[in-house]
């Protein structure tokens, strides 16, 4: 059985992002399926960290911290793919700046790293496209959705069921591309009610903002799948979005509630295989 490194720049026990809280479900998927997995902060590996594992398999999530001497001892002596979950190929990590998505080259970073990836995992086809566009790489595959574990599936199947307010619940955001001032200002001009979320522990944000039947949310930058607008349509929300979700360009987006949540739960099983083949090849 394959050993495996898995690299990012922060764990779900150190913050709450999406994408954290996505790789922690793989990496217990991977553990339970007898893969010894080794989690380290990208800031803390160095060329001995690499030496020594040269032979093992390597899954990079978010790699900010990761420099540079050790992303080119990656691509010259080790086997790795990327998870891919935002676009660290540009230096300003938003697509949206540019026409239709496209960079100039001049924006573009960090090609050789993605280029020499076994696979590239992308959050969904959306997502996929514009890695592909810009980087005009091969190796880009769409997982077309994100991971839960079983707990918090059966519990939004209970959400989905109770009774919500005719209210739009909107997610209080200090980060400015989620762009919680115009939820509001949508709201407010079109006369609706609304609760702001504010952040808290995962299964409690869940709670609160599955109390209203519908879901504000208008990014400013592309969301390669949107895990909150996902859970929201999995609570039997109405989400009230724009076109820069990667959820809206995936065939099940239509589906809500339990065949949602039914559809999600086995994406657990597509999206493992999809990384065994990469650690078994």
């Amino acid at each position: 059985m394959n050993d495996v490194c898995f690299i990012a720049d922060f764990f779900a026990e150190q913050i709450n992002g999406g994408g954290e809280l996505n790789n922690e479900i793989l990496i217990q998927l991977l553990s339970e399926k007898d893969y010894k997995v080794e989690k380290v902060n990208s800031h803390l590996v160095n060329l001995d960290f690499f030496e020594s594992r040269k032979e093992n398999k390597f899954i990079i999530a978010n790699f900010v911290n990761l420099n540079l001497e050790c992303k080119r001892y990656l691509q010259s002596h080790c086997e790795y793919t990327i998870y891919e979950h935002d676009h660290k190929y540009l230096i300003n990590r938003n697509p949206a700046e540019y026409d239709d998505y496209l960079a100039p080259k001049e924006a573009i970073i960090n090609s050789d790293f993605y280029k020499e990836a076994s696979t590239v995992f992308c959050q969904s086809n959306f997502h996929a496209n514009i890695v592909r566009n810009n980087l005009q790489l091969d190796n880009i595959v769409s997982l077309g959705g994100n991971l839960w574990s079983l707990d918090a599936l059966n519990t939004m199947r209970e959400y989905s069921k109770k009774e919500k307010k005719d209210r739009c619940s909107i997610m209080d955001s200090t980060i400015e591309h989620k762009n919680t001032l115009g939820a509001i200002r949508y709201c407010m001009r079109k006369g609706y009610e609304y609760d702001l979320i504010l952040p808290c522990s995962p299964s409690n944000f869940l709670n609160n903002i599955s109390k209203n039947d519908k879901f504000v949310f208008f990014p400013l930058t592309p969301e390669t799948l949107s895990r909150i607008v996902v859970e929201a349509r999995m609570m039997g929300m109405k989400v009230i979005t724009n076109k820069r979700l990667g959820a809206v360009s995936e065939s099940w987006f239509s589906m809500k509630g339990g065949p949602l949540i039914d559809y999600m739960a086995n994406k657990r099983i597509e999206i493992l295989n999809e990384v065994e083949r990469f650690i078994s090849g």
